[in-house]
């Protein structure tokens, strides 16, 4: 089976695949203050939940964004798992070509999902991944990856919020029933989710008037149903577009 890591800013998310078959997914914070032994416990307490033993475990791929991390995840593969597993990074094969000034600043998360959305879905393709931040990432056609938009997360504005406004309250994160908030609660939904639509909406035109040509969207993270629900330019939610791309390239560079 193969384990799929991506090691995010703010949540870590592991797939176990029994080929093509994604069988179990987990997510916890990322935190670079656990030990390694601490991770270990809580990864083979997740793996034995799913009835599997480190044995069962016979092929690894990571991404992170969190350098710290990474030396932890490998010292765990390597003592308790006995294999070496692949680190997207320079001079791994992905499927993609990155077109930007220095693909070395380009996370390996958004490379992954690139990989995975020109397999799944074909290009010209714009991922939207709504996690820490939301991110814009554009594959042309022929499979290149000419690059993207930066933007902050959903939470991530939300809690610069709650935190300089002192009279703002913390409320639940859902669309409300109009646009214009009759209170304080409902206008703070509207100004985030629809304010964040409207972020979503202009930055997709803008990139596919760039492109001259129009790209299908798929959004991935955390946030992608709720968004995706409140605008027709996003065609497909993948939650787990990152996970599978991690299992392309493996098998890309491993058999």
């Amino acid at each position: 089976m193969l384990l799929a890591i991506d090691i995010g800013n703010t949540v870590t998310t592991l797939g176990i695949f029994d080929r093509d078959e994604l069988r179990a997914t987990w997510h916890f914070s990322t935190d670079i203050n656990r030990m390694p032994d601490e991770y270990t416990a809580l990864l083979l307490n997740l793996l034995h939940n799913q009835g599997l033993k480190p044995s069962d475990v016979t092929k690894a791929a990571i991404c992170c964004v969190v350098p710290p991390l990474l030396t932890t995840y490998e010292e765990i593969f390597q003592r308790y798992f006995n294999l070496d597993p692949l680190v997207v990074a320079s001079g791994v094969k992905t499927g993609v070509r990155i077109r930007m000034d220095n693909p070395r600043e380009v996370g390996a998360d958004r490379i992954v999902n690139a990989a995975a959305a020109h397999q799944l879905y074909e290009s010209p393709v714009i991922i939207v991944d709504l996690g820490t931040a939301t991110t814009f990432d554009v594959v042309a056609r022929e499979g290149d990856y000419l690059g993207g938009v930066i933007a902050p997360g959903i939470n991530t504005a939300t809690e610069a919020l709650f935190r300089n406004a002192a009279m703002l309250p913390r409320v639940e994160m859902v669309p409300p029933p109009k646009v214009i908030g009759t209170n304080t609660v409902s206008a703070m939904q509207s100004g985030i989710i629809y304010g964040y639509v409207s972020l979503i909406e202009g930055i997709i035109i803008r990139i596919q008037n760039e492109m001259a040509e129009k790209s299908k969207v798929i959004a991935t993270g955390g946030w992608a149903g709720t968004i995706a629900h409140e605008t027709p330019l996003i065609q497909a939610v993948n939650p787990d577009l990152t996970l599978i791309g991690l299992k392309i390239i493996y098998y890309m560079n491993r058999v």
